[in-house]
């Protein structure tokens, strides 16, 4: 399955609580319960002002649709071609 990083424009998103986090965890998990098995979210990396989720989904589509439904922006839905880590250095 296809794997996409998104791009979601936050302020002050790196000064959010645990809690207003698990809050925002909780109505993500709501949301993929509702569209199915076929949209996965692996993680997601909080920065000063924007969140980069990662997500397995058949589609960009899906992750629109569970950015809709979950009332969450999604700037920038980026398909991921190759992953690499320092042992791809390695012969």
């Amino acid at each position: 399955m296809p794997k996409y990083v998104i791009e979601r424009e936050l302020p002050g998103a790196g000064k959010m609580t645990r809690e207003q986090l698990r809050e925002v965890a909780q109505k993500s998990n709501g949301v993929l319960q509702t569209l199915g098995p076929k949209i996965q979210w692996v993680e997601t990396y909080v920065s000063d002002d924007k969140l980069y989720c990662v997500y397995n989904a058949p589609s960009p589509k899906l992750i629109e649709e569970h950015a809709k439904c979950g009332g969450f922006p999604a700037n920038r839905i980026s398909q991921v071609r190759a992953i690499m880590d320092p042992t791809t250095a390695e012969a």
